[in-house]
């Protein structure tokens, strides 16, 4: 069987993870990077790898590249990179460049028969390595999940998804996440000072034991309905805080989001009394707030 042929891009922390592991698995490796650091030229030396410092001819033997430079760079890198693949080749972008430029790489790729693969590394590379869970998206994505995950990858396959809906979704889950984390830091915060943490988290169970799909869908769906006296909870509980020694950074966005809601809501109610989750996403997809 032909050896698997490989180029690894970028030679910061994911792209020197990605082609030490990949080279003790056996592949055949070689490496880009225009200024490589005293790391990169170490796994080079130690590998025996070749470290080219552009593109060129040598990327027309390359069966899959793997992006690994930065955001900032990856469509750059891809244009400079296309025209030296023989088509078949497959590109892998796993930089968090935006959904709008993994998009248009993919469509610049597929226009010269090359197949082009989104990915989004969902966590920190510098902790879990190789095996840090991955989602791929794109025409390439069943192809690199089935050499990947023989590798020792973790790598989530969105089926029928195009280039970019991978690095969107980590976008999406980003905001999800982090929100809920500044949030977290806040409340607890709030109720460790006040001696008030461990009653607080028992308050909690409920939303403990809801499925996070199921709460979300209430909050969603009933934000169109209630958003008016919630509104005015907000406000109190900013103000509880401020009291506290405690002002929130989180609380001025989440008392805008509702202030404009029941503003709206005002002019155009809802003709649902207790609309779903979709019902309410139509609506609030229809009156964005300003930017």
């Amino acid at each position: 069987m032909e050896t698997m042929k490989l180029a690894v891009l970028g030679l910061g922390e994911v792209g020197r993870c990605f082609a030490a592991h990949l080279t003790e698995r056996g592949f055949e490796l070689q490496l880009q990077a225009p200024r490589p650091n005293a790391a990169a030229l170490a796994l080079a030396t130690q590998k025996g790898l070749a470290l080219h410092r552009g593109p060129g001819a040598w990327l027309g033997a390359v069966d899959w590249v793997l992006s690994c430079v930065t955001g900032a760079q990856a469509l750059g890198v891809a244009q400079s990179t296309f025209p030296h693949l023989q088509p078949g080749a497959t590109y892998c972008d796993f930089t968090t460049a935006t959904r709008q430029v993994k998009q248009e790489a993919a469509d610049q790729a597929a226009a010269l028969g090359i197949r082009y693969v989104d990915v989004a590394i969902m966590g920190a590379v510098s902790l879990g390595g190789f095996v840090t869970p991955m989602l791929a998206s794109g025409t390439g994505a069943e192809a690199l999940a089935g050499w990947m995950d023989g590798a020792g990858a973790r790598l989530q396959v969105m089926s029928g998804a195009a280039a970019g809906d991978a690095v969107a979704l980590k976008m999406l889950r980003s905001v999800f996440t982090k929100g809920l984390e500044a949030l977290s830091v806040e409340v607890t915060m709030a109720a460790q000072q006040q001696g008030l943490l461990v009653p607080l988290l028992e308050q909690l169970r409920d939303v403990d034991e809801t499925p996070l799909r199921t709460f979300m869908a209430m909050l969603v769906s009933t934000h169109v309905v209630h958003a008016g006296r919630r509104l005015r909870e907000v406000q109190d509980a900013r103000q509880a805080l401020l009291q506290q020694g405690l002002p929130s950074a989180v609380l001025p966005g989440v008392e805008g989001r509702f202030a404009y809601t029941a503003e709206r809501l005002a002019v155009d109610p809802l003709p649902q009394v207790q609309p779903t989750m979709e019902q309410a996403l139509q609506w609030l997809l229809a009156h964005p707030m300003p930017t």
